[in-house]
């Protein structure tokens, strides 16, 4: 399973980065507000700079909800770098733009997914990416995991290509159970990639090493 991190901290993408297992980022309008970033220019010149620290894929999302200009909004973001992902939100028009860019050779994250339904109509379109949004799915007492393992049955039966690209996670935990049930890819903040780390064992099985070496 491939690690994203879900960001527009260029600081939290570069500790990721160093940490040696980033695959990739995603990012939106919020998470780019969030860090100051503001108007066209300064959008466009962030999501270069993302590109210029991390080798895999970067998802940028689109402001746009009208086919024409989700297409237009889409081919500048594309245009900027290679591993650029289109990231389209999960609308009519939505699918209508996802269809038109990947007969085009624009690869687009299909996002806010809350259903296998919309998850077949998003690889029937073409994504590369679908994005169901687990955590906001068990805000509504319902079982995002479940929902990954669902999309996942699906596109092993059905062929589809489109990778399964779990969003909204909230802890360590989640990582897990998403790659127990099949997701190709998670997307998350550095703080749950770094909870996989810990574990109380190892941190009493350090102690006693360290405290072993100063006796030697």
């Amino acid at each position: 399973m491939k690690f994203f991190i879900d960001t527009a901290n260029l600081d939290q993408i570069r500790e990721a980065h160093d940490l040696g297992v980033l695959d990739g980022v995603t990012t939106n309008p919020s998470l780019m507000a969030k860090e100051g970033i503001k108007g066209e220019a300064a959008i466009l010149k962030h999501y270069a700079d993302i590109c210029d620290i991390v080798d895999g894929d970067v998802s940028a999302e689109v402001f746009s909800t009208d086919f024409k200009s989700i297409v237009e909004e889409g081919k500048k973001l594309a245009a900027i770098h290679p591993n650029i992902v289109v990231k389209v939100p999960m609308i009519k028009e939505g699918v209508k733009a996802i269809k038109w860019f990947s007969e085009n050779g624009i690869r687009t994250n299909c996002t806010l997914v809350f259903s296998a339904g919309q998850a077949i109509l998003a690889a029937k379109a073409g994504a590369a990416y679908v994005s169901p949004f687990i955590g906001r799915i068990d805000d509504s007492n319902w079982d995002g995991v479940e929902l990954i393992a669902q999309i996942s049955q699906i596109y092993s039966l059905q062929g589809f290509k489109t990778e399964i690209l779990a969003a909204s996670i909230r802890s360590a935990l989640h990582i897990v159970k998403c790659a127990e049930v099949g997701a190709d890819v998670c997307t998350c903040p550095l703080d749950s990639i770094l909870g996989l780390l810990k574990h109380p064992l190892t941190d009493i099985g350090l102690a006693k090493f360290l405290d072993d070496a100063k006796k030697m």
